[in-house]
């Protein structure tokens, strides 16, 4: 397996976006490398925070133009950009496959990866979402309980607080904490690049101009005041109480849908906070226990109510990505945003012919041992593959009987290539019937029985360019491969190079327009197999074999299930059913089988 290429890190450096995303990146890029893969931070010299960068990452870690990345091979970028325009997207998708992290901008949807670290308000899906990705410390141990008598406050809005959140609530706290003792809360104000004036009105409130390794420290308080963002989470994860105060009605919004405590966007609403706080010159313990609790349950929501499992530097560093900016079958350009998007995985449909693509953050795990074919067989059809032999030669002679019908009548011992032959029961079939079959498998073991049990020639490995001469075959056949192929359009054409002129190209395929793609598409392609590239239909299969050089010539919706059917399936269970033969007779009439044959001619 060849070593991964090096990972190029962009994070949102503008004024007004603080100092969370550089913070984030350059931990990301610092974990990465820890991890033993290649990474760079991308920060021109003039950014803000770029001399805050230096002092804590390597400058060969740090790519300070455009002209320090050209002539790299990237195998990835990671945008951590809030909001990417298009111009910007265009741009580093041009360098490597792109994937952005709490990406929110309009064009969120045609990032070839999204992990959402924080919840949003963004309509189309991640492949990976999960607070459990930050940074967490993983030798802290949370909080076990919470401190409501006199409980120990941070206060912090982030490096800039703009809208001076920070101030406001540090000042309405300042009076609010006027003729207590100390048996009331204490209050500690993280100001940032504010400095610390005004920080001496604030009587009974400590002025910290920085926290250093603040996701480590913040279990030191019981209660945090921030507004929706990392620190917000952190102190879940660390066990403290939160508490939010919002600079934007964005913030709030997030802040509700994510299940915090808020009490709004704002200054005005600091006094709020601090009523809520302090009760008759003390803390409002009753108040503090209610918001421990809410929180407890928030930590547990959202998986940060123990030591993270994976982190953000883990994840991205197994990707070894294969993007579809293209289709794979036809080759047109995949302008429109995924269908869906899972862990590993995100499918397209091609406007040009309406296939469905698949992109992999890595490639499949999934090997053609002879695991493959007895006990994974096994479990998805209840016996082993050799055990379906003759089931499998039945449907092969139906098959052959398809592809005779297409060839010259006086045509002996036409040459039949089966692509992915297995253990060879189409190639045993096709002998019957007066063929001279050749078959190649990836599987070593499948091939030697070819080879030895059937005595028929075979050869291992995958079909690839120049393996075999031109126009050598009459027929080729694939059954359930050609889903298996990441370039099909390649393969296509090789299939018809070798193919000779009026040959026939034989397949069968899962249908995504079948009964269960009808009645939930993204349920369909959840379930397909990791390593099905592409997605058929009867209907888009005409158009794409056409763009390859074929013309089909006939199709046999096959795989009808009654029981498949949405709300009355239950009714339908067994074959002498009236309701599942009728539902079966409606599958056939209206093609709605879960796969099919092509059985097409060269061109």
């Amino acid at each position: 397996m060849t070593r991964p290429g090096a990972i190029l890190v962009v994070p949102a450096c503008s004024c007004g976006l603080g100092g969370g995303h550089l913070t984030r990146c350059l931990r990301l890029v610092n974990d990465l490398r820890a991890l033993g893969r290649e990474a760079t931070l991308f920060l021109p010299a003039a950014s803000q925070g770029a001399a805050y960068a230096r002092e804590l990452l390597d400058e060969r870690w740090i790519a300070a133009s455009k002209a320090d990345i050209e002539g790299n091979s990237w195998s990835l970028v990671v945008l951590d950009l809030f909001r990417t325009s298009r111009e910007e997207y265009d741009l580093w998708a041009s360098v490597a496959p792109v994937v952005g992290i709490d990406e929110g901008g309009d064009h969120r949807g045609h990032f070839d990866f999204l992990v959402d670290i924080l919840p949003n308000l963004c309509k189309s899906e991640p492949n990976v979402a999960g607070p459990s990705l930050l940074p967490l410390p993983k030798d802290f141990i949370p909080k076990k309980t919470s401190v409501v008598n006199a409980p120990k406050i941070l206060i912090t809005f982030g490096q800039e607080d703009k809208a001076g959140l920070g101030a406001a609530i540090a000042s309405a706290l300042s009076l609010a904490l006027e003729g207590v003792g100390n048996e009331g809360p204490t209050a500690s104000i993280l100001i940032g690049n504010l400095g610390k004036s005004g920080a001496g009105q604030w009587r009974g409130i400590e002025a910290l101009e920085a926290l250093p390794n603040l996701s480590a420290r913040i279990g030191e308080y019981d209660l945090a005041i921030t507004h929706f963002g990392l620190t917000a989470f952190e102190a879940l994860y660390a066990g403290v109480s939160v508490a939010l105060l919002s600079p934007t009605r964005l913030h709030e919004r997030l802040a509700k849908k994510a299940g915090f405590y808020s009490l709004g966007a704002g200054t005005a609403k600091a006094k709020k906070l601090a009523k809520k706080l302090i009760k008759n010159g003390r803390a409002n313990a009753a108040f503090l226990e209610s918001l421990a609790r809410r929180c407890r349950a928030l930590a547990v929501r959202h998986g940060i109510d123990r030591k993270p499992e994976l982190s953000l530097a883990q994840l991205l560093s197994g990707f070894s990505p294969s993007p579809m900016r293209d289709c794979a079958i036809c080759g047109a350009p995949l302008s429109a945003p995924p269908l869906a998007r899972f862990d590993e995985r995100a499918y397209k449909r091609c406007a040009q012919c309406g296939a469905i693509s698949m992109a992999r953050t890595a490639p499949p795990a999934l090997q053609y041992s002879r695991e493959y074919f007895f006990e994974l067989y096994q479990k998805q059809y209840g016996k082993t593959y050799i055990e379906d032999f003759p089931n499998l030669i039945a449907m092969a002679k139906k098959r052959i009987a398809r592809i005779k019908a297409l060839l010259p009548a006086r045509l002996v011992g036409a040459a039949i290539l089966d692509i992915g032959c297995a253990y060879g029961p189409f190639l045993a079939a096709a002998r019957d019937e007066g063929f001279s079959p050749q078959g190649i498998d990836p599987s070593p073991d499948a091939v030697s029985y070819v080879r030895q049990s059937l005595g028929l020639p075979a050869c291992q490995g995958f079909f690839t360019p120049g393996l075999f001469d031109e126009c050598q075959f009459d027929a080729i056949t694939l059954w359930y491969v050609i889903e298996h192929f990441e370039d099909c359009r390649s393969a296509l054409a090789e299939i018809r190079r070798v193919l000779k002129p009026g040959g026939v190209l034989a397949f069968s395929t899962p249908s995504f327009s079948g009964i269960s793609g009808r009645r939930s598409l993204r349920e369909f392609l959840r379930r397909s197999p990791e390593d099905h590239w592409t997605l058929w239909s009867p209907g888009s299969c005409k158009k794409a074999l056409a763009l390859a050089g074929f013309r089909v010539e006939r199709i046999v919706v096959t795989g009808h299930h009654p029981e498949r059917f949405p709300l009355i399936r239950r009714f339908a269970r067994g074959e002498k059913n009236i309701l599942h033969k009728m539902l079966f007779a409606l599958s056939r009439a209206f093609s709605l089988g879960d796969t099919f044959e092509v059985y097409a001619r060269r061109l």
